[in-house]
């Protein structure tokens, strides 16, 4: 997209300032909190801000609240996005204070991931009654049922399975599937639920809902339920999963419609506060899949949580190669 000489002048301008330039590198690789942020470049939260502040207005990057935490990413649809592409490739990869960045940011991100793993041991035994806390299951399950169709399915993939508790529900509609979890506790939990279910056809695997190593287009149905909230990048996690969804194939997603619960971040992990439908469609969108269906359902209880399904379909046309 051709841009004008004072968008490229004010985006360059907003480029061409160390602190912003590494704030740039480092929302190339995932979108972060401000906190975070501060963390990995060493800086205070006003001077962090400000320089956020200016590269928003050069159209560079977007800022999105969430509860009392802002995110920020590089701009998706603004017209000089291309034009920090350029910049950051220009850059080389072993630059020695972008790589500190980056090891910085994986510490973050590794520490993240201990905390949340540590989380997920400690609960993995009484994970269905934590997540039955904010609305009721058997509604959710009911609307998932509906919105997965009758079937049958020939392959189901469930991402960050839990306890399996997706694929006992799906079970009796599919002939094989497979669930993936990073927790080795809840694989264990959910391999015994799915052995006394009877679903001989189906396996629990170790891995990560990032690179699955499945194959593209390997499911009719795919399923991630309770999961998005948790990841540091979302959007990557969607796009991943519709790569697994064959022609005429689903997918569907469970969360939370966006909320102001800031408890659920310190006490339960959760990175972010639901999701809006312009976001999801956005990600759906952006991974060839149809406009989704939507359906809501309320907490069952005042000052609970709204739960959202998204169910998409991939066209039968051709299937979509996700780069």
């Amino acid at each position: 997209m051709a841009i004008s000489s004072d968008q490229a002048v004010g985006a360059l301008r907003a480029a061409a300032e160390p602190t912003r330039l590494r704030i740039l590198a480092l929302l190339s690789r995932e979108e972060l909190a401000v906190l975070e942020l501060c963390r990995i470049l060493g800086q205070s939260q006003p001077r962090v801000s400000r320089h956020l502040k200016l590269l928003a207005e050069a159209g560079l990057v977007e800022r999105f609240p969430d509860g009392a935490w802002v995110f920020y990413r590089l701009s998706r649809a603004s017209p000089v996005r291309g034009l920090a592409d350029q910049i950051l490739a220009l850059i080389a990869e072993d630059d020695p204070t972008l790589a500190r960045d980056a090891a910085r940011l994986a510490g973050v991100a590794e520490e993240r991931a201990q905390q949340a793993s540590q989380y997920f041991a400690e609960n993995a035994a009484r994970w269905d009654e934590i997540r039955s806390l904010y609305t009721a299951e058997d509604a959710v399950e009911a609307a998932i049922l509906r919105m997965a169709g009758d079937g049958p399915f020939d392959r189901v993939v469930d991402l960050g399975s839990g306890t399996g508790r997706m694929l006992t529900l799906l079970g009796e509609r599919a002939r094989s599937g497979v669930g993936l979890d990073l927790s080795r506790q809840m694989l264990n939990i959910a391999r015994a639920q799915v052995a006394s279910a009877g679903l001989k056809a189906f396996e629990l695997r170790h891995g990560d809902i990032l690179a699955t190593g499945l194959g593209e287009g390997e499911a009719d149905l795919v399923v991630i339920h309770q999961v998005l909230h948790y990841l540091a990048d979302p959007g990557a996690a969607v796009a991943e999963a519709a790569r697994l969804v064959r022609p005429r194939g689903r997918l569907l997603i469970v969360d939370f419609a966006p909320h102001d619960l800031e408890f659920l971040r310190s006490e339960h992990r959760h990175r972010r506060l639901g999701f809006s439908d312009m976001e999801m469609e956005r990600w759906l969108a952006e991974a060839g899949l149809a406009a989704p269906r939507t359906e809501s359902l309320p907490p069952s209880a005042p000052g609970g949580l709204t739960v959202k399904i998204w169910g998409a379909e991939r066209q039968a046309a051709r299937l979509r190669r996700i780069a």
